[in-house]
């Protein structure tokens, strides 16, 4: 065994002993916020709501009483004249101007709608974990020439947080042309300064932590540092964001999708696409745009709440 490999043993078994030492004398960071979550009400309604969004976008298309894309009852809808099918016996929802079961159309736009939240989601969270990781162990552990990488990639992040997000987004997606892809790229370019800013920011936190000093006092080398080290105990606030930032992506992509940036077939269902169909129609039949609506604002707020209330929870200065 070398010298190298008995020092960084010793630095596993001083983190060994400090995560001994925290179950001792209270419970974990993670357990403690488990706990903390549980009697969160905030949490709880938050939760709930996601899983009743993603039990509908999985199960969907099956329990889906109708095709959504039949116009089976074109001839009962007259959309230049104002008159429309609203709530009904077969139609839990009514009809759109097409002819087409709303509620079908509903359940099954939901799996879309979760496909490019998700997607988008993890698109950002990848590639700005992985921005995130080489600025924050270039500024922590890099010397002069890692601090200098480090500039240079914060303000290239800077300079893409300056821009609204809804216009970036927009400006890719335009460039890209109109499709389901380009609405998840452009979410999810929108998301990466926010996590590469919030892993970065957060490493340099746990770089000056007494764990990190022992280490390079051991001579560990400075990629087992980052890795082993710095990056776990940096993952929290990341983890947070990542919940939170599904409820943005869904705004967002809802919104690419409303302004005809999304799906180029319309007759697919996604709620963004309905909620633009439904816009020329309102002043005759607001439900068609009223359920789209109110299904990505609930299920945008259902992650909301689950993020914040985890943001709590992780929060040390909240714990008891």
């Amino acid at each position: 065994m070398t010298t190298l490999t008995k020092k960084a043993d010793k630095v596993d078994r001083l983190a060994e002993l400090m995560q001994t030492s925290e179950s001792t004398t209270g419970a974990s960071l993670w357990r403690e916020a488990a706990r903390r979550l549980r009697d969160s009400k905030m949490a709880i309604i938050g939760a709930v709501i996601i899983a009743v969004f993603v039990v509908l976008a999985v199960i969907g298309p099956w329990i889906a009483p109708f095709t959504p894309t039949a116009q089976t009852w074109r001839g009962e809808v007259f959309p230049n004249r104002g008159e429309f099918v609203g709530m009904r016996g077969e139609n839990w929802f009514g009809l759109d101007h097409l002819g087409r079961d709303l509620f079908s159309r509903m359940l099954v736009g939901a799996r879309q709608t979760l496909l490019v939240g998700v997607v988008s989601m993890l698109i950002g969270l990848v590639i700005g974990a992985l921005v995130g990781v080489v600025s924050g162990a270039a500024a922590t552990l890099g010397g002069p020439m890692g601090r200098r990488l480090d500039t240079v990639i914060m303000r290239i992040t800077d300079i893409m947080l300056s821009l609204p997000s809804l216009l970036l987004a927009v400006s890719i997606a335009a460039v890209l042309g109109q499709s389901l892809t380009t609405v998840m790229i452009a979410v999810g370019v929108v998301q990466i300064p926010i996590f590469a800013r919030m892993l970065r920011g957060s490493m340099l936190a746990q770089g000056g932590s007494d764990y990190v000093l022992a280490a390079r006092a051991l001579g560990v080398r400075r990629n087992r540092i980052v890795l082993t080290q710095i990056l776990p105990n940096s993952l929290s606030p990341v983890i947070v964001q990542a919940t939170l930032s599904l409820a943005t992506a869904i705004i967002e992509a809802a919104a690419l999708s409303y302004l005809g940036l999304g799906n180029p077939d319309p007759a697919v269902p996604e709620w963004g696409v309905m909620l633009s169909q439904a816009q020329r129609f309102f002043d005759n039949e607001p439900m068609m745009a009223v359920y789209p609506a109110v299904g990505i604002i609930i299920t945008a707020l259902g992650f909301t709440l689950l993020g914040e209330a985890m943001r709590e929870a992780l929060d040390p200065k909240l714990r008891g």
